[in-house]
């Protein structure tokens, strides 16, 4: 028979397993911290909007506080990387560990009879043996002109720089080249085996549901307390395959069932979940935090409806463009609007808005530190708060 949780105790869990439940450890974010984070969350999204930082530089910042951005970007794509890119929630970072439980997902790729890969795969094995012959390339390296009296392909053909991006993207797809490192936000490939390392290109590959059962405890230790949907959305996994493996985890033992009020659906509680008597946090989240990024569990876990405004239209948008979250205590309190102006070197906040219930006074200052933090981090001088949103005034007048 399921136990019951609160809405709160579920909460609580939930924070606690994303590492958002207390203030942030004292000391410098070390190496080893940020893989243990990494293995914590299991995946982290990668996305190029860039007009505050990068999305996959934001959750170590939101958990661990200040850290060198160099330190991602060595674990990502140093000579020694701990993670790998592939497709996890979206584009993701993860823990080179689990390469091999997304083999199943690069099989399928590559047994998928898309148009591109029926009419283009001796040009797709022509672009593989290229980058195992040449070394890391990128996109660009595909879109060379004609040699010298050779005829200009047409709109389409085999060497346009289009079709080198497709080709590339569905190799990346079935596993067979993956990311060396990037170039700004430009994917350098190379074939898999010369940058995951040698153990874990060694190990056996595990059959679907043996991967799947494994993504899933993965998910539920990161979420603490999820649905099936929950659970499904962390790495994007097939339904039917999900349920039918989430149902032998709760007959091993492995997930508890247990009951939610307000959740329509049955939660499922992961091994050893910690319930906190109390969350003390404070964090700015990206809109691509994995606490966050499925909208529906959001809304159920904190009664906010969170969605992302950038391809609104600005005259219809309701909190800005580029909306952080403020995660305060055990609450979404309040959403601020964010533009990094490198050249005026000021963190600006071109909209503040206070969550329904937020307590101002206590929410203006909590906030306005973790901007002053936020703005020092990003190498930014000052903050600044435009007029712009129901808690505007008291969080210019805590900025000072």
């Amino acid at each position: 028979m399921s136990r019951d949780l609160s809405l709160r105790q579920a909460r609580r869990i939930a924070l606690a397993a994303q590492g958002l439940a207390a203030p942030r450890a004292d000391g410098p974010v070390t190496r080893r911290r940020l893989r243990g984070l990494a293995g914590e969350l299991g995946v982290i999204q990668i996305d190029s909007v860039n007009v505050l930082a990068r999305t996959h530089y934001l959750p170590a910042f939101s958990r661990l506080g200040p850290y060198p951005r160099t330190l991602l970007e060595d674990e990502a794509w140093g000579r020694t990387p701990s993670l790998f890119e592939y497709w996890g929630h979206e584009a993701s970072l993860m823990p080179v560990a689990m390469q091999p439980l997304f083999r199943w997902r690069m099989a399928r790729f590559a047994a998928s009879e898309t148009p591109f890969r029926q009419g283009r795969r001796a040009y797709m094995t022509a672009v593989l043996k290229r980058i195992e012959a040449e070394g890391p390339l990128s996109g660009g390296d595909f879109g060379e002109a004609p040699a010298a009296g050779a005829e200009r392909p047409r709109k389409g053909g085999w060497w346009n720089r289009s079709d080198g991006k497709r080709a590339l993207e569905a190799l990346f797809a079935e596993g067979l080249i993956t990311t060396r490192t990037r170039r700004g936000f430009e994917r350098i490939y190379d074939l898999t085996e010369r940058v995951i390392p040698r153990a874990i290109m060694a190990q056996p590959t595990p059959s679907e549901a043996e991967a799947h059962r494994a993504l899933l405890m993965i998910s539920a230790r990161a979420m603490g307390v999820a649905t099936e949907f929950d659970l499904r959305d962390y790495f994007r996994l097939p339904v039917a395959e999900t349920s039918a493996r989430l149902a032998e985890l709760v007959e091993d033992g492995a997930l508890e069932p247990v009951r939610v009020p307000g959740w329509r659906r049955p939660a499922y509680l992961a091994p050893d979940a910690r319930l906190p008597r109390q969350a003390r946090a404070s964090a700015l989240l990206s809109p691509f935090d994995n606490l966050i990024w499925y909208r529906e569990r959001t809304e159920r876990l904190f009664g906010a409806r969170i969605r992302l405004e950038i391809y609104t239209p600005s005259a219809k948008r309701e909190h800005g463009y580029y909306v952080l979250p403020f995660l305060f205590g055990d609450a979404i309190a309040a959403r601020v609007d964010l533009k990094a102006d490198r050249a005026a070197r000021t963190l600006l906040v071109q909209a503040a808005h206070l969550e329904p219930g937020a307590d101002q006074a206590a929410v203006a200052p909590a906030l306005a530190d973790e901007l002053a933090l936020m703005a020092g981090w990003l190498d930014l001088d000052a903050v600044a708060v435009r007029p712009r949103g129901d808690l505007a005034g008291a969080l210019r007048r805590a900025v000072g």
